[in-house]
């Protein structure tokens, strides 16, 4: 009789995960569609305005490629990305060996723990009020998660990995020079690698908002630095899936060997709408001014409903409170037909907070606003 060979039980992953959190909103979601006027949902920040052509003509022209794409990207991206950083954001000291492409920065981010070669025994620290992605990223790997806002909460330990989100996602929340620096400085004392997402860093409303990679950060030294670029927001390319990361070159290089063999490459044409993209400020700053006007009418119409936005400096979100459970204040919305994201979703510091997107159309941010009225 032939013996049944034993083996580990299988654990799929998803079993590590949190509720997808998004799913919790049925009932909100419901109370607010039964409104009269309809639902007006302000929380996904989903682009909803029109993709440039110079970026839509780029993607069509590079449509007739019938071969693979690099995962690498094109020298023309790469290019791009190194002018647009410097351009736009003041950013020196790169080349073409200091970017790669990525298939929109939640795929970054989620890879980039394990891609990194983290496991078990290493520690991702994430900020308290985080992107979810950040922390599915290392429980994808195996790591540990610590959430901290000051190094002083770390104290003498030494993570493998620190996320920075500035501007942050959902708060708005920027990040100075002096706080940049002093991050670079203690990861290097610990040999901490510091991951920057700096998605919304074309979206600031109120002063000054540094890369990772600013000289005035790192004196022109990226050793240990990964900078995470999307172009969803500032181009509309969410469905595109347009993003890169730029930085430590060695680091680049690590991730690039293990992209390459699981073959996560950017499509050609997305590589040429990209490097248009990147190459055009115009659509971006137009785009920009959507965004502010927007803003211009939401956040005074959410402050005299009796909130109090906090940060929210930059981005595309105001982060509003009045001092409750936010899942009351999701409801307080809803009941007027206005769906808005609970802040527990970004973490237990975020529980008396709600999201509230300016992403929507011009006609639903005035709906809204006469509804809040």
């Amino acid at each position: 009789m032939t013996s049944v060979v034993s083996r580990p039980e299988r654990r799929p992953p998803a079993r590590a995960l949190p509720v997808f959190p998004w799913d919790t909103l049925a009932e909100a979601r419901t109370l607010a569609s039964a409104h009269p006027g309809g639902l007006v949902d302000l929380t996904v920040g989903t682009p909803v305005d029109p993709v440039a052509p110079v970026i839509r003509e780029a993607l069509d022209a590079g449509s007739d490629e019938p071969g693979y794409p690099t995962t690498v990207g094109t020298q023309e991206l790469r290019t791009a990305a190194v002018d647009a950083l410097a351009r736009r954001y003041g950013v020196t000291g790169l080349n073409a060996g200091s970017i790669l492409p990525a298939i929109g920065t939640k795929e970054l981010i989620a890879g980039l723990p394990a891609q990194l070669g983290l496991g078990p025994g290493h520690t991702v620290v994430v900020p308290e009020v985080a992107y979810p992605t950040y922390e599915v990223g290392a429980l994808l790997a195996g790591a540990a998660v610590v959430r901290a806002d000051s190094l002083t909460q770390l104290g003498p330990s030494s993570p493998t990995l620190l996320y920075l989100n500035s501007p942050a996602n959902p708060s708005g929340r920027v990040l100075g020079v002096d706080h940049l620096r002093k991050v670079v400085e203690w990861a290097r004392e610990r040999g901490v690698i510091v991951a920057s997402d700096e998605c919304y860093l074309g979206l600031v409303w109120e002063g000054d908002a540094p890369s990772i990679l600013d000289p005035r950060v790192c004196d022109g030294d990226h050793s240990g630095l990964l900078a995470l670029h999307s172009l969803s927001k500032t181009s509309n390319l969410a469905s595109y899936r347009a993003g890169f990361v730029a930085g430590d070159p060695t680091l680049v290089a690590e991730l690039l060997a293990v992209r390459k063999h699981a073959g996560l490459m950017m499509p050609l044409p997305v590589q040429n709408a990209m490097t248009a993209a990147l190459r055009d400020d115009a659509h971006e700053a137009e785009q920009r001014e959507r965004y502010r006007a927007r803003r211009e009418l939401l956040l005074p119409a959410v402050e005299a409903a009796g909130f109090r936005v906090d940060h929210s400096q930059a981005g595309l979100y105001l982060w509003a409170t009045r001092d409750e459970p936010c899942r009351e204040t999701v409801d307080w919305f809803a009941r007027r037909g206005l769906l808005v994201a609970p802040g527990e979703f970004y973490g237990s510091a975020g529980a008396r907070h709600v999201r509230i997107a300016l992403t929507a159309t011009d006609a639903t941010v005035a709906e809204a606003v006469r509804r809040l009225a």
